[in-house]
């Protein structure tokens, strides 16, 4: 549960849940008891190891920081030995300065970006925060970014389309081009964002609030449309939905490319004129030859503006004068296809509101 220990929880208590005896003595200052270990340690390892023999590939830990960090250090290699160091763990902590604890002690894989990529981000598109902020999202995790799992919906969360968040499904596309683009981390799409469910409906217990319920019987009709009576195939969808379909399949496709999977990052925010700092943000991904730039326009209105790479980055990766192939996607629209340039470097890029182009050359 959430540490409630009462006798008449109130409606958002965990009364649903159990609080599991880890060996921590909550009501005397959260004294330790891990000596001999704890029995409920070897009974979850028991129960991950079940699941990871029938085909399981990896966990997700709700709430990981409320189980103590030892427990996690001895289980995850005892699990990981068994099932293989594929076995992926993915926590869910939103305690930014227990992120190195849970990841370099605890061994988790990843961690959810909450509290800093994805707050950010919902910040600047609903007016709230500067762009600029995803700057200083990075800066602050202080080389953990390749091991963040980023994402802009999941079951806690508010659904894109909802008024509570953007109103509008196709605000979240230069949001998810900067969350799949950034860094070399895996990214989260939650079932039914990438046809724009908006999670209305009164759903019973949990009422309108923007977000699929987790806690009653109900559909997700956006999703439901995909399924098309179970043939999967997208045959209810209108031709925007099938268009909003296709970008997030061009995305996901394009952040499996090496250069985005494990090359080198550049913010380029800083270089862009002061009164595009807070509508576009701009970055440089690198691998072996092959240099991407990004480039998400967060405003309702174009933006055109001119690319400027440091002299430093041109230094540090090598890069050449020239490329001897370039090809470029700037969603939405039918621009996919090639961007006839010679080099990253001057090009005059002019994006739509909520635009994102990416432009790679291979030299």
């Amino acid at each position: 549960g959430n540490d409630g220990f009462t006798a008449t929880p109130q409606n958002w208590d965990w009364f649903e849940t159990i609080k599991l005896n880890y060996g921590v003595d909550y009501q005397n200052d959260r004294t330790p008891n891990f000596d001999p270990v704890p029995d409920t340690w070897h009974k979850m390892l028991h129960i991950l190891n079940f699941w990871a023999s029938r085909g399981v590939d990896g966990v997700r830990c709700d709430m990981a920081e409320m189980v103590p960090v030892e427990f996690w250090e001895w289980v995850i290699p005892k699990v990981k030995a068994q099932a293989g160091q594929e076995f992926t763990f993915i926590a869910e902590i939103y305690n930014p300065t227990q992120y190195g604890n849970y990841l370099d002690r605890g061994q988790f894989d990843y961690l959810y970006d909450k509290v800093q990529l994805y707050d950010s981000l919902k910040a600047i598109i609903q007016g709230r925060g500067s762009v600029t902020g995803i700057t200083d999202t990075w800066q602050d995790l202080k080389g953990y970014n390749g091991r963040m799992l980023r994402f802009l919906e999941n079951h806690d969360e508010q659904r894109i389309a909802s008024p509570d968040f953007a109103g509008n499904a196709w605000k979240g596309l230069p949001m998810m081009v900067v969350s799949a683009t950034m860094h070399t981390g895996p990214v989260l799409v939650y079932f039914g964002q990438e046809v724009g469910e908006p999670g209305e409906g009164k759903e019973g217990f949990q009422g309108e609030d923007g977000r699929t319920t987790i806690f009653d019987f109900w559909g997700v009709p956006q999703h439901q449309k995909w399924m098309n009576g179970g043939a999967f195939d997208g045959g209810e969808l209108n031709e925007e939905e099938k268009e909003l379909r296709g970008f997030y399949q061009e995305i996901l496709k394009l952040v499996q490319e090496p250069v985005f999977a494990q090359g080198d990052f550049y913010d380029l925010h800083a270089s862009l004129e002061k009164d595009q700092q807070g509508q576009v943000y701009s970055c440089l991904r690198h691998h072996e030859g092959t240099t991407a730039l990004v480039a998400a326009n967060f405003s309702n209105e174009s933006v055109t503006f001119t690319t400027a790479i440091p002299e430093e980055v041109r230094e540090a990766w090598k890069l050449s004068v020239g490329a001897q192939e370039t090809g470029a996607q700037i969603v939405p629209g039918d621009a996919f296809g090639q961007f006839e340039i010679d080099q990253l470097e001057d090009v005059e890029i002019t994006l739509p509101p909520y635009g994102s182009v990416v432009i790679s050359t291979h030299e």
